[in-house]
């Protein structure tokens, strides 16, 4: 039984020219190995920067750009091959992702530009000019690379045009939203001998927001899926902590721990939060390389796909406006980190019995503790012995104090009153 005084809180088509960001290139790496002797989850690495890799800058450059300049209301057409071309960008009606309006309006965009690709091609092929301001931009973005295309590659090229929606209010709604719980990663990277630079992967995998959910079923701040949840944190039928900002950052942290154990390479081990530490040793080993600029340009594994080989130079752009947000976001400004006093419970108890003897309001006590589950709320469900229940900063309560008073409700026996019995 533990009283840990704390800081927390709780818990975002009219093509136009595309502008290219130009950012200067670095080269470092960071490197580091297991702790001889050491406890799962701890780890010793040196903390400096994460490598950037110059031929990967245009890819940086993209995500910067789907950051910080392009909102959800738009998005970007352009090669996923080649980031640094772009055709245009495209407005898509509000709704829900998925939708068929939306869905029709992207793929009307996208045959906007495969029509106009294939119309460049056919003049080229013809030696003959054109008069469509989509095939002169199509031409244009192309013949910027240093040649004329030819006209195979512009067919090539239009049959994988791509839409990207943009982020930019998502990001700087995220980067308001991480003040709450930033000091917390810090802190929990350093304890755990971490690149401090880890603490801008949020921003992709959530923008910051613990209840964000995919289609696929990750969840949370650090996007766990249900089974790798299992492996780190407490996912039952009571508590899913991948919920809780807090315990899945410490989850996250031993996750990307264990990728760099395995793999050696923070590029390799972060794009394994995305793609899997198997799946990355695989390409690895494939390449014969861990240079993951090689890895990016020409592995073709099976599932390697986009997602997998932008997953590191979209974390890079991520921390590149997260270690300036100013520049990016003029008068941004962070949410203040909440006091909360947190106390492990000593045995089960039952929400009812627990609100009766807190005192507090069910909304004050959700959001201090996002990571119970209906179950739990409804009585379903005790509370479990060991769970770090969060109450208010200037609560009155201590371990000693929490704990007898739960003894005289009755502790793990079935609560009192209409939720009684319920298992």
């Amino acid at each position: 039984m533990r009283l840990r005084p704390q800081t927390a809180t709780t818990r975002p088509l009219i093509i136009g020219l595309a502008l290219v960001l130009t950012m200067g290139a670095w080269a470092s790496s960071a490197r580091g190995q297991t702790a001889e002797g050491s406890p799962p989850g701890t780890f010793a690495t040196s903390t400096g920067s994460l490598p950037r890799y110059a031929e990967l800058q245009r890819d940086v450059d993209f995500w910067i750009r789907i950051y910080s300049q392009v909102p959800t209301s738009r998005g970007l057409l352009h090669d996923p091959v080649d980031l640094s071309i772009v055709y245009g960008e495209a407005a898509i009606p509000p709704g829900q992702p998925g939708s068929p309006e939306r869905r029709a309006a992207i793929e009307a965009a996208r045959e906007r530009w495969r029509t106009a690709l294939r119309q460049a091609a056919d003049a080229v092929e013809a030696g003959t000019g054109s008069s469509s301001d989509d095939v002169l931009r199509a031409l244009g973005v192309w013949s910027a690379q240093g040649a004329t295309p030819a006209p195979a590659a512009l067919r090539e090229a239009a049959g994988r045009v791509r839409f990207q929606l943009g982020q930019s209010d998502r990001f700087r709604a995220g980067l308001e939203r991480s003040g709450a719980w930033r000091p917390h990663i810090a802190r929990t990277l350093a304890a755990a001998g971490l690149p401090a630079e880890l603490i801008a992967l949020p921003h992709v995998e959530s923008s910051f927001d613990p209840f964000a959910g995919s289609k696929v079923g990750a969840a949370g701040l650090w996007q766990f899926m249900p089974g790798t949840g299992k492996l780190y944190l407490r996912v039952d039928a009571a508590v899913d902590e991948r919920y809780d900002p807090f315990r899945a950052t410490e989850g996250a942290v031993q996750l990307l721990a264990n990728n760099f154990r395995l793999l050696g390479s923070w590029p390799l081990a972060l794009t394994a939060y995305n793609h899997g530490a198997a799946g990355m040793r695989r390409a690895r080993d494939t390449m014969g390389t861990d240079d993951f600029a090689v890895i990016a340009r020409r592995y073709r594994g099976p599932a390697f796909g986009f997602a997998s080989r932008n997953f590191y130079p979209s974390f890079l752009a991520a921390l590149t406006i997260d270690q300036d947000p100013g520049r990016w976001f003029p008068g941004v400004v962070r949410a203040p980190e909440a006091a909360y006093t947190e106390i492990e419970l000593p045995r089960s108890a039952w929400m009812v019995d627990l609100q009766r003897t807190v005192g507090l309001p069910t909304t004050q006590l959700r959001e201090l503790n996002p990571a119970l589950r209906e179950a739990a709320w409804r009585g379903e469900r005790p509370l479990p012995a060991g769970y770090r229940l969060r109450l208010p900063a200037q609560t009155a309560w201590t371990a000693t104090t929490l704990a007898a008073a739960l003894a005289g409700e009755g502790g793990d026996a079935a609560p009192s009153g209409s939720l009684s019995g319920r298992l």
